[in-house]
């Protein structure tokens, strides 16, 4: 079975050959993970810009990707004049061709997608406008969300062509115990934007993907309702692994690493072994339904090598024989 094939059937609850992962070196991926190129044309006009027109900062030493501190559509009055950009220029996708073409290992393609409601709407309006938009300015709020739709829409059609595999994109909805917004908001406003673009990609052959983290239980059901196939997330203890198979097993795919807020960090060797463990036989008992993943910027979340090594080595061989042992 070829990389590719593994994680469909996983993503299809079609019982791969063993659990697909997506680890760093040494360790194998079943992936190729890629996104479309920057606008050829598009030039910076202050440092720190970019293609959306947001000026980004980080202080010295900062191992994130920083802060946005000027956001272009902090007022609607500039909707009507704001350059949006263009992700219909055949130029962003000439690098994903070549990666496709010469995919011999057939490894399962995915690409970033512009799909980010929230993160994008909040580096657009700022903190305040995002969360008041709604209540205050729902009309325009529509407004802008259909044409960031439009947009991944624009993307999506070029990357059905090339014949890649998946799209992802990020959308951080809970806090540590909660949701950011009502889940009532969440359905007025994003959810039948999602669907939209979700539909499309799955007329198109793509499989979805969206990572998002915090605790997001009250609306994974509505997102599987919208089309969404794979959820990739990096903590699972705050909801718990036990409600989350119960509740979603068999109706997505878990993309995760061991959970890395709270046991990549707090536990020892043994218990990361322990928990990878878990994450496959909670989620990957429907036939599939189980990704293994890793976090991959362990430096900046204080992750150890060993640690790192644990969850790596249990992933590769639990997971090769989980599904030998079901048959």
């Amino acid at each position: 079975m070829t990389s590719k094939e593994r994680v469909k059937k996983a993503i299809l609850f079609q019982k791969p050959d063993k659990v697909p992962v997506d680890l760093p070196k040494p360790w194998k991926s079943d992936f190729i993970e890629t996104s479309p190129a920057l606008d050829p044309h598009f030039r910076p006009k202050v440092e720190g810009e970019d293609e959306w027109g947001c000026i980004w900062e980080k202080l010295a030493g900062d191992k994130t990707m920083g802060q946005v501190k000027s956001h272009p559509l902090k007022d609607y009055s500039m909707l009507k004049s704001f350059k949006f950009p263009n992700y219909n220029l055949p130029t962003r996708y000439e690098p994903i061709k070549k990666i496709v073409s010469h995919n011999k290992e057939q490894k399962f393609i995915l690409v970033s997608t512009p799909l980010s409601f929230i993160h994008r709407l909040e580096y657009l309006r700022g903190h305040e406008g995002a969360w008041t938009d709604p209540y205050l300015h729902p009309d325009k709020l529509n407004k802008l969300l259909n044409k960031m739709t439009e947009i991944a829409i624009d993307s999506i059609k070029h990357l059905a062509k090339i014949g890649v595999d998946g799209i992802i994109s990020a959308d951080d909805w809970g806090l540590q115990d909660r949701l950011m917004l009502p889940p009532e908001i969440f359905r007025k406003f994003f959810k039948l934007k999602y669907a939209k673009v979700y539909k499309f990609a799955c007329e198109c052959g793509l499989f979805t993907f969206l990572h998002s983290c915090g605790y997001i239980t009250d609306i994974l059901g509505d997102l599987i309702e919208a089309g969404l196939q794979v959820i990739q997330m990096d903590q699972q203890e705050n909801m718990g692994i036990d409600e989350l198979s119960k509740r979603f097993g068999g109706k997505i795919c878990f993309w995760c690493p061991v959970d890395i807020q709270n046991t990549m960090i707090k536990g020892t060797i043994e218990d990361v072994s322990r928990y990878a463990k878990r994450l496959i036989d909670s989620f990957g008992k429907f036939n599939g339904g189980f990704i293994a993943k890793w976090y991959p910027d362990p430096e900046a979340i204080d992750h150890t090598q060993e640690k790192i090594n644990a969850m790596a080595k249990t992933f590769i061989e639990y997971g090769s024989k989980f599904y030998e042992d079901k048959r």
